[in-house]
This record gives C-alpha cells, structure tokens and sequence, in this order.
C-alpha cells in the first residue's frame, strides 16, 4: 500500500469519519459547554476528525471552541466550516491551525461572470493557507447559477480544492448512489467526501466509493440535525466502520 498523502494523510485510518458539531445552544455559555461535551463524546466513541461549523452559533461561538480545541491536544484533527463568509474560513483555520476547512461551494453557485474572481480567491487564500479544503459542487442549499454541466464543474472544482464534497439537496438527506458514482467517474481517484446522510444502513455502501465522510444527523438521538449528540449512536456506527474497514 503506497504512502496516502493529501488530506487523507491527516487521518489514522482509512475511509475515515468526521463528525460534525452543529454549535447547538440557547446562549454562547450553553453552546460552548454543550459543544465541549459533544466533542468528549466523539473523542471517545473512536470517531475520526471533527469539523465546527456555526450550524447554530455564530462566527464568535465558532471562534471560541476553535480556541479551546486548538489548546486541548485531542487526539483527532479538527477542522472548520464557518458558513456564508468563506474567507474567515481560512482566517480561523490559519488563526487556531485546523487541519482541514469546508467551504459549501467552489464552483457553480456564482455568475458566469464571477467565475474569474473566484479562481482569483481560492488562489489567494489557499495559498495562505496550510490546512486542506474540503470543496462541495452542486451542494445542498446552494444555488446553481453555472452555465457548464456538472462534469465540468467538477473538473474545474478539482482545482479549487484538496477534496471534493458530495451531498443530495439538504442537511441528513442521503446522497444518492447515482450521484456518487457520477462524482467518482469524474474525480478519478481525487478524494471524494459524503457531507450529507450517511447512515449505518448506506455507510458501507457510500464508503466503496467514496473516501471519507462527514457525520451530523445521524450521531443525534432523533436522527435528525435538531437532536442532541447521542454517545450510543456515536458507538454504534463507529464500531460498525472498524469492521467495515476490514472488508474495504
């Protein structure tokens, strides 16, 4: 097995799972503490990397759990999505050195016309930046304004990013198998990220195909993005990917 370089190289094992933390809470005490024992949990239950995201907290909640895991030497990368102002993605990722930032889009969701000024602004701000990007294309919630078809987007997405993210057209949503198969076909082997409903029951299918994947919804105890972190849940699927493994 040859050497695995690029994001992959950030995780210990093979096909891993980043789990997300949403920043759910009705003041900044509650969400930073609930946010802290959502990350005790994930830690523990043998999950692969976490991404914070200001899914429900804003930019200043997401800037102060940054700020703790950055000092709490987890034994799991850490990683950023800060929504709708991609730019202070990086900025955080560069600020408490992420080991890897989302960022919704790369490609498509602008004016043909913008399409220029957003190679311009992956260019600039990667290259300040060491952490990997995870880039979705045609991604849940974002608009498609691209006059190019989807294969094409994907090719110019692949130099944009360090891996592309695949999703259906809402959060906890599966992402169908024609869709991953049609993002493999045109990735080759660049790394391919399931961002949105991955499940015990599809996991092992969606992961033969792609390479890593990315946990909200079904680490509730509802299933649902609105549910509170459920250890069990965490336990349950993360001994089921060990397994998996196995068989990949």
């Amino acid at each position: 097995m040859g050497e695995t370089k690029g994001i992959l190289s950030v995780f210990k094992n093979k096909k891993p799972i980043i789990a997300m933390v949403h920043l759910k809470g009705d003041t900044s005490e509650e969400i930073f503490e609930r946010a802290k024992e959502e990350i005790r949990i994930f830690e523990e239950n043998g999950v692969d990397g976490i991404m914070l995201e200001n899914y429900y907290g804003n930019y200043y909640d997401l800037e102060r759990i940054l700020e703790y895991v950055s000092t709490s030497n987890l034994s799991i990368p850490y990683g950023v999505n800060c929504l709708n102002v991609d730019a202070m993605g990086f900025e955080l990722a560069n600020r408490y050195n992420a080991s890897y930032i989302q960022v919704d889009s790369v490609v498509g969701h602008v004016k043909p016309r913008d399409e220029a000024t957003l190679e311009e602004f992956f260019k600039l701000y990667r290259g300040n930046c060491k952490a990997y990007l995870i880039g979705g294309v045609r991604f849940k919630y974002q608009p498609i304004l691209s006059e190019k078809t989807v294969e094409e987007d994907l090719q110019i997405g692949m130099t944009r990013c360090d891996a592309i993210a695949v999703t259906e057209n809402a959060t906890g949503e599966e992402t169908s198998m024609e869709k991953i198969e049609l993002f493999r076909k045109n990735l080759g082997d660049f790394p391919l990220v399931i961002a949105a409903g991955v499940t015990l029951e599809n996991a092992k299918k969606q992961l033969e195909v792609g390479d890593i994947a990315i946990v909200g919804s079904y680490f509730k105890d509802t299933f649902k993005d609105t549910g509170d972190v459920s250890a069990n849940h965490v336990k349950t699927f993360m001994d089921e990917i060990k397994k998996m493994r196995e068989e990949l």
